[in-house]
């Protein structure tokens, strides 16, 4: 007889409390804040743990230059502004992401043009992408989602086809791979994110990579109030010759994610078996689909990402949504840490509904008479919207956490598959299926 599911008065697979957070801080996080507090700078562009991160992550990536930056989002931001991307402009991002690989587009002053995802890889569809393109497009942002790479070898055929940059959104892809090289070297420009949740992490931060020299400069002048530094002295002018804004890290988080990057690809590798292994114990279930990681593609699993389909068990009473609900709040009682982080496309938020834009102005789709009549409509992007019906995000599976976490997930993953009917009666119970802040170290 199958053991009865914890929503139903059942003993839990595992108690979540034992998941231990991330990122992973032991003495070597310890001496190199230690080294900042012990030392003379605090902070600058310049100052020694920034400079040292900087380098150290354009060498990881292989491009020429870095800019450590006070978020992903402000990276973003950067790499538009660096572009000379403003009003009057369009960029094309995808459909399903986070809000910032679209709101960098409106800081900058442009418009963002939504493409849909590919369903598979959930990253954007290279197919989609030439129709949305006019006479205004500049760029194009492909995500690199949840830890995969996108499919840049087509994204780039149709940006050299039109004359239009990319910058790469590679702040959940630390370490991904395409065809062999690493995400970060494909763009223009590309963006990392330091949030306590990526793969590397500091709490807060960003970085900018790039092998074009004025890019650099010019990034470097919008992250520090647009000033000038003098070439011999390297001191600031304190004279702004652009717009520019304050987006530089500071030395605290610079050492500790200096520390952290020590360790990047031995975190990776133990992601990546513990999902690999997941996925195998998941291949017999059927209604359960497993994420797909194109042959060429190495994914660094910031989140691992399962749908629920219904209609593959003979669950004819609820719908896809109640389904995954459900599934969520059985799997969530019986200890696995999952839950939704973007739960509708992003042209469906309420920011490109109204279209309020800076300060209620309606700027910058004002600028132009195509952004006036522009209108984000749901159904233009069905992958977009199936997938925020049918997908939950399973973490925890990070270290210092082993294998026998991933083991209890598989396990409870057959329990609850075991016994539908008790997922259909429990579906509405008032239970919060979410993973906690705290395993992120972020509250």
């Amino acid at each position: 007889m199958a053991a009865k599911l914890a929503i139903d008065g059942g003993k839990p697979v595992l108690d979540a409390k034992t998941i231990r957070p991330w990122p992973v801080l032991d003495e070597r996080d310890r001496q190199a804040v230690l080294r900042v507090l012990d030392g003379q700078f605090l902070c600058g562009g310049e100052a020694p743990e920034a400079l040292a991160l900087e380098q150290e992550w354009a060498r990881y990536v292989g491009r020429k230059y870095c800019l450590a930056t006070s978020s992903g989002t402000a990276a973003l931001h950067m790499a538009l502004a660096a572009l000379n991307i403003g009003p009057g402009d369009e960029v094309i991002v995808p459909a399903y992401t986070f809000l910032a690989s679209a709101s960098c587009i409106l800081h900058a002053g442009a418009i963002p043009v939504f493409a849909d995802i590919d369903r598979r890889t959930y990253t954007i569809d290279p197919a989609l992408i030439e129709e949305k393109i006019s006479e205004r497009t500049r760029a194009i942002i492909p995500v690199h989602l949840h830890g995969l790479p996108a499919e840049m070898d087509r994204i780039m055929e149709v940006a050299k086809k039109h004359d239009l940059y990319i910058v790469e959104d590679a702040c959940q892809a630390h370490g991904a791979e395409y065809r062999g090289r690493k995400v970060g070297q494909f763009g223009e420009l590309a963006a990392f994110s330091l949030n306590s949740s990526k793969n590397l992490a500091c709490g807060e931060g960003g970085l900018l990579v790039t092998d074009a020299e004025d890019l650099h400069m010019r990034a470097g002048m919008l992250r520090m109030f647009g000033d000038e530094i003098d070439d011999e002295t390297r001191l600031r002018v304190y004279n702004a010759s652009i717009l520019g804004y304050m987006y530089r890290t500071q030395e605290l988080p610079a050492a500790l994610t200096r520390a952290q990057l020590e360790r990047l690809d031995e975190h990776n590798e133990i992601r990546i078996r513990h999902c690999d292994y997941l996925s195998e114990q998941l291949k017999g279930i059927a209604g359960v689909h497993t994420p797909y990681v194109p042959q060429e593609c190495k994914c660094v699993y910031w989140m691992y990402i399962v749908e629920f389909y219904p209609e593959e068990v003979g669950v004819e009473d609820l719908n896809p949504e109640q389904f995954r609900i459900g599934m969520e709040k059985a799997l969530f009682m019986e200890g696995v840490q999952l839950g939704q982080w973007q739960t509708m496309p992003v042209p469906e938020q309420d920011l490109f509904q109204t279209k309020m834009g800076f300060s209620a102005s309606g700027y910058p789709w004002k600028f132009t008479e195509e952004g006036q009549r522009m209108v984000y409509r749901g159904e233009d992007y069905p992958n977009a919207r199936e997938l925020c019906r049918r997908y939950t995000a399973v973490v925890g599976f990070h270290p210092p956490n082993g294998m026998e976490v991933v083991e209890r997930y598989a396990e409870a993953f057959h329990k609850v598959f075991s016994d539908l009917d008790a997922v259909r009666r429990h579906w509405q119970d008032p239970v919060t299926a979410h993973y906690r802040g705290s395993l992120f170290r972020a509250k």
